[in-house]
């Protein structure tokens, strides 16, 4: 047997670590992954969940992955089916309007929102900064007004490099909004798009509806008209006319598709990569998360191409529905809950295509000196760092929980929150060199997991 190498795990041979850098070198070499992500993203397009474009999008990727020789399977899943209507509004009157004129307002519909009448709703505007300020208002102030939310995005912080922190302050407003809103007897709810680009990009996601006080009409209405709401209704009284008219559909089925690269010793062992294969609508999904579909399926098709088995079972997973309520991933979590004991890792990439510049894993402290040999195979496209964070994407959270670990690359995330979630959201904002150095990362990473002697370091699952 071959000796292993000198490295604090111990975990891999000198052959193996050979192997790793050979993975590297082809995944900055290989154009599979931006080739992919130009159809899915060009051809295909939106992707939003229960939607045709999904469906051809589960079909597609299921025969690319058929292509490179993988055991492909659809694992059934019920998604929400939510479709956007018409989404308009304008002010109708406000301190110091010429007489006769409106003033276009930017704004789209959150996901999952409630509609108002076709012909819309016409109301007094309150705005306030923060649930606070809302509590502190009288019943009187917001009953039977548009309630705005004007809870600015931290742009410094995302600029020093925290851009999920920053994401995380802000993001909360538009999954409580509208129920704080009904609950305070609002007709409807905007808020402040959350993320950085001030270019008059009105930016969606999902909402919620909590408790007992129904659901009214919710969007979001860009930075520049947050700020002019804010600077207008300090002047006196603003009324606007909103229109929104999106529909609630039945749950519809659609799939997760996993594609199986087998081990050659352990084919019971998992090794899971992944990316999820929904998105919103306003673009078409390049970063959020055409990207890291893209580089995990070139995991498989490097394999492929390489000639590569490693001792565990590689398995791809584009999952469906995370943006919408992840249905996909809880159908997982749910049908191989037997077998997650053998599922060794979960690699997830949702956070764009932006540099790389290491590891980000959740689970036992132990993986930091684990993936010390990854690491360094990765040392010439700059991805180094190694770091414990309290998740490593949305979709494999459930297993992540039940003990299995996660792991992500680790992104430059200045940028992500300018176009995430937007009509920007297309594949021009993609750097192919950043994509490939992103393949490498999670093709290198997803390899020698699944290759190691030594399985990954777990915790014991949460109870």
């Amino acid at each position: 047997m071959e000796r292993l190498a000198q490295t604090p795990s111990g975990a891999w041979t000198e052959s193996q670590l050979a192997t790793m850098a050979k993975v590297r070198d082809a995944a900055m070499k290989d154009p599979y992954a931006y080739d992919e992500l130009a159809h899915l993203c060009n051809n295909i397009g939106p992707r939003l969940s229960g939607s045709p474009q999904a469906q051809a999008a589960v079909e597609w990727v299921a025969a690319e992955m058929r292509k490179q020789g993988a055991t492909v399977s659809l694992e059934k899943t019920m998604v929400p089916h939510w479709v956007r209507g018409e989404e308009t509004a304008s002010l109708t009157s406000w301190p110091g309007a010429t007489p006769g004129t409106t003033q276009k307002i930017v704004v789209t519909a959150l996901g999952g929102s409630a509609a108002t009448p076709p012909e819309g709703i016409t109301a007094p505007v309150v705005l306030v900064h923060d649930l606070a300020e809302l509590k502190r208002l009288p019943p009187a102030a917001t009953h039977g007004r548009i309630l705005v939310f004007d809870h600015p995005f931290d742009k410094e912080m995302a600029a020093n490099g925290q851009g999920t922190a920053a994401y995380g302050q802000s993001v909360l407003y538009r999954a409580l909004a509208p129920s704080a809103g009904a609950a305070a007897g609002a007709v409807a709810v905007l808020v402040r798009s959350v993320g950085g680009a001030e270019y008059r990009l009105p930016h969606t996601g999902a909402t919620s509806y909590e408790g007992a006080a129904g659901h009214i009409p919710a969007g979001a209405v860009t930075a520049e008209d947050a700020d002019l709401l804010d600077a207008l209704v300090k002047q006196g009284p603003v009324t606007m006319h909103l229109v929104l008219t999106p529909q609630t559909l039945p749950l519809t089925p659609s799939y997760n598709v996993i594609a199986d690269w087998k081990g050659k010793e352990h084919p019971e062992q998992v090794v899971l990569v992944s990316g999820h294969l929904d998105s919103w609508d306003l673009g078409t999904g390049a970063i959020d998360d055409g990207a890291g579909i893209a580089v995990s399926m070139q995991t498989i098709h490097l394999l492929h191409a390489m000639g590569l088995h490693a001792r565990r079972t590689i398995r791809f997973v584009a999952w469906m529905d995370e943006e919408s309520g992840s249905e996909g991933a809880a159908t997982y979590a749910t049908d191989h809950a037997d077998a997650l004991p053998d599922h060794v890792a979960a690699l997830e990439s949702d956070l764009g295509a932006d540099h790389p510049i290491g590891i980000t894993f959740a689970g036992s402290p132990l993986l930091a000196e684990y993936l010390k040999p990854v690491a360094d195979a990765l040392a010439p496209i700059g991805a180094t760092l190694v770091t414990r964070g309290e998740d490593a994407g949305e979709d494999i959270a459930a297993i992540v929980t039940r003990g299995v670990p996660g792991f992500t690359p680790t992104q430059d995330s200045r940028f992500y929150f300018n176009y995430h979630h937007t009509a920007a959201d297309t594949l021009d904002k993609v750097d192919p060199h950043h994509l490939a150095e992103n393949a490498a990362v999670m093709a290198v990473t997803a390899y020698a997991l699944a290759e190691a002697v030594e399985p990954a370091p777990r915790l014991a699952p949460e109870k």
